[in-house]
């Protein structure tokens, strides 16, 4: 059986991940215009999103242990 909380949760860390990989090479660390509030927004977001993938694996992996 898949553990769907823990799939979400990967889920969650991968996609994140590859956008703030993909925001810090080419926004942040390329030269190019300034970088705008929603830019900002969405770099913020991305961090607290991979912060609750995280989570999820972590519980995930709690709630696992208890039922064996």
């Amino acid at each position: 059986m898949i553990d769907r909380q823990k799939l979400i949760g990967w889920a969650l860390v991968i996609v994140s991940s590859a956008f703030l990989a993909y925001f810090l090479k080419t926004r942040l660390l390329a030269p190019g215009p300034a970088l705008e509030k929603k830019e900002w927004l969405q770099f913020i977001v991305s961090i607290g999103i991979f912060m609750l993938g995280t989570a999820n694996v972590r519980l995930a992996a709690m709630r696992a242990r208890k039922r064996d």
